[in-house]
């Protein structure tokens, strides 16, 4: 099969043929139909993040089952699927307390360097965040995956696999948006404009969006936003706090850099509660004045939204068929595998929301 091959930092990715292993026991083989690019991806390419190499990245995915290995009841093959990088095993601490997306079993969320489900060249290839959805087919835990509907388009469905989940997840698993609240988004990506999505359907009175893209701000409008900031010519911390007198109960913060994070603490009113969901790159650190913690105010990070995945997808894709959750309006573009470079090319350049790897299309 062809995947995207990771070598190291700052390099292309190269397409290869790889090898998938044979199935074990509960394990399943995927077909992909379709993976996102998303920024995550992205910070493992530059070295913000470590991870052993060569790789396979990607982990915003959906497809078909194509086969399963001993003992797997829940799915069979020719079921559409959603992959997800919450791996759980149902029986630890955390998945026991609720806290699936925090599973601390590593015989099933197995950690970076310990997979060795696919081979290149007769050597192992490591495979990224359990998936490695940048293959035309993934070999996972059946843990990894929650089938879905299928009548809902599988691009579609890659969608909810992280971003949506996530920025959907913060709102109402994280923060526990209250109805008429009003709430500011920090990045219009994929994630932050599944925060707008969210907060407009958790019933928040009032969404702020805010970025530096014209483009991505007019999406968050079609996306639930009330107001919107253009933070390249206005300081966003000023702007909410007059925009809202003094600031707002609930901020999200979706774009994963030092600034933008205390940012969204600094627009905190009394009692407020930020939530960091981008990833601030390996090592950074934030400052925040130790006296605005005096009235309550609150900081907190949330992995993956917090997710339930097996619960909560199916329940985004019935309110995506009932027209509340809006998933058309977060593709960009669909392109080849082959495309998979030009396409985090076009990424850090700022304008695209949601760019998938169509695999059907060679």
């Amino acid at each position: 099969m062809r995947a995207a091959v990771f070598h190291e930092p700052n390099q292309p990715l190269t397409i290869e043929n790889v090898e998938h292993a044979p199935l074990k026991r509960r394990e399943v083989l995927v077909r992909t139909a379709f993976a996102g690019l998303c920024h995550s991806d992205l910070h493992f390419m530059e070295g913000l993040y470590p991870f052993p190499t060569p790789c396979v990245l990607g982990h915003e995915a959906a497809g078909v089952i194509e086969a399963v290995g001993d003992d797997v009841t829940y799915v069979k093959p020719g079921d559409h699927v959603i992959t997800c990088l919450s791996v759980f095993c149902g029986e630890c601490a955390q998945c026991m307390t609720g806290h699936p997306n925090l599973c601390e079993n590593t015989e099933v969320k197995l950690q970076p360097g310990v997979a060795r489900r696919l081979t290149w060249k007769g050597e192992v290839l490591n495979q990224a965040m359990n998936l490695s959805a940048f293959a035309e087919k993934m070999l996972v835990h059946e843990h990894a995956v929650v089938k879905v509907r299928d009548d809902v388009p599988l691009d579609r469905c890659a969608l909810v696999g992280c971003g949506v989940m996530t920025g959907v997840g913060a709102v109402f698993h994280a923060a526990k948006v209250e109805p008429g609240s009003t709430v500011a988004v920090i990045g219009c990506g994929g994630i932050g404009l599944s925060a707008v999505n969210g907060a407009a359907m958790a019933g928040a009175s009032r969404v702020i969006a805010i970025d530096t893209v014209a483009s991505k701000l007019e999406v968050a409008r079609q996306m639930g936003a009330t107001d919107t900031i253009n933070a390249s010519n206005a300081d966003p911390v000023e702007m909410v706090k007059e925009m809202t007198g003094g600031g707002v109960p609930y901020s999200f913060e979706a774009i994963g850099t030092k600034t933008t994070a205390e940012q969204s603490f600094q627009m905190l009113r009394p009692g407020g509660t930020a939530t960091i969901i981008g990833m601030i790159p390996f090592g950074t650190k934030i400052e925040l004045h130790g006296a605005d913690f005096l009235r309550d105010r609150r900081i907190q990070g949330t992995s993956m939204g917090g997710n339930r995945f097996r619960v909560d997808m199916p329940r985004l894709l019935e309110l995506y068929v009932q027209g509340k959750l809006k998933l058309d309006h977060m593709i960009s573009g669909h392109i080849k595998l082959a495309e998979i470079n030009e396409g985090f090319a076009q990424m850090k350049q700022g304008t695209m929301v949601r760019q998938l790897i169509d695999f059907s299309a060679g």
